[in-house]
């Protein structure tokens, strides 16, 4: 089903609730330059506040509370701004409680502004890592998060784990996504996939909405960059807002990604070439489309 679009030129107040790290771009940092760059207004609440991602093996910084979580929020709500966000989007949690936190700010924005939309990317694990959030995070997703969630944003690890269900078909995703959806979110962004009809040097991402399936494919990089979940699920989140619809949205922010991913890798980075690549975010090199499927 597609929502009424916001027009391009006019800023989209975000609430974004994501890990944050001084070195690099993963969570806040991954989405907010970006964001930005491309109009949006974000109000950044810092779920965790790390020197760098946790992928290193040492970091410094700790996890914030859910009550300072909360305390933030009121403070912003006490702007009388709240009315104006159009969506909330969550990432990373340093531990369960501070989900309910989370939730409750979900709740102070849809009630200022019944149309706003919650977007959750609901951070659990990935291939090859496994589950690597605290005890209790994938249980709060699975069982509070994306219940109250319009839009979810799953890598094929976590859609596995949400539903139970292994991938191995393009069938199997798309019965894994819907399966999903009757959990809550009526849209549901598969942000990595590959199966047996998806060639070897290719990647595949599928969306979800309104009964319908779309399928979008680009290279497969050599690259594994951290933060590029985040940064699609960002991208994702205010192209659906302006267009309206979940095809084109996604045409829009896997584009995007590929452009930063590509130049991520031209210049032997590590770490996301946002800066580098900022133009990119708004005119990519290259246009991919999603086709129905």
């Amino acid at each position: 089903m597609a929502d009424a679009p916001h027009s391009s030129g006019v800023a989209v107040p975000i609430l974004s609730l994501q890990s944050w790290v001084a070195y690099g771009h993963v969570g806040n940092a991954a989405a907010l330059f970006p964001l930005q760059r491309l109009g949006a207004e974000v109000w950044a609440v810092n779920t965790v506040q790390f020197s760098n991602h946790t992928g290193y093996g040492a970091w410094t910084g700790r996890a914030a509370t859910a009550a300072e979580i909360a305390d933030l929020v009121a403070g912003i709500a006490a702007r009388g701004v709240l009315g104006t966000c159009d969506a909330v989007l969550s990432g990373y949690l340093g531990e369960a409680a501070v989900g309910e936190a989370v939730l409750d700010a979900v709740a102070r924005v849809k009630a200022a502004n019944p149309r706003a939309l919650y977007c959750c990317d609901p951070v659990i694990g990935d291939d090859g890592k496994g589950v690597f959030v605290r005890p209790g995070v994938a249980d709060f997703f699975a069982g509070r998060a994306l219940k109250q969630a319009d839009i979810a944003t799953p890598n094929r690890f976590e859609l596995e784990y949400l539903t139970g269900t292994r991938i191995a078909t393009l069938a199997d995703a798309k019965a894994a996504t819907a399966a999903l959806q009757d959990c809550g979110p009526r849209t549901v962004l598969l942000t990595s996939l590959r199966t047996e009809a998806t060639p070897a040097d290719a990647i595949d991402l599928l969306a979800a909405e309104g009964g319908a399936f779309h399928l979008l494919r680009t290279p497969l990089l050599p690259i594994a960059a951290n933060g590029a979940g985040d940064l699609i699920a960002a991208l994702f989140l205010l192209h659906r807002l302006r267009l309206g619809a979940a095809a084109p949205a996604l045409a829009a922010a896997a584009s995007a990604v590929f452009a930063v991913l590509a130049r991520t890798l031209a210049e032997g980075r590590t770490e996301l070439a946002l800066v580098a690549a900022q133009d990119q975010l708004s005119a990519p090199a290259r246009r991919f489309d999603a086709v129905p499927c």
